[in-house]
């Protein structure tokens, strides 16, 4: 609590907080799936991805690597 008895500059920090927290939990999926892309194009290993409604298998020497083409 403030002197003025709002809880509101804590209360913009627990939301700050929060969206910074939310954006290194983006940031580490990403980089998770960039990873986990890379490590298959370089076995040789195909990838599942969901294009226009359904499941589609990208043989491996059709993956790219970067992870928002899919």
């Amino acid at each position: 609590m403030n002197d003025s008895g709002s809880n509101s500059s804590s209360n913009g920090n627990e939301a700050e907080r929060r969206l910074t927290e939310s954006d290194r939990i983006v940031a580490a999926a990403r980089k998770a799936t960039a990873e986990a892309i890379r490590q298959h194009k370089l076995l040789g290993d195909p990838i599942a991805v969901w294009r226009d409604g359904k499941v589609v298998i990208v043989p491996p020497v059709e993956i790219r690597e970067t992870p928002d083409d899919y």
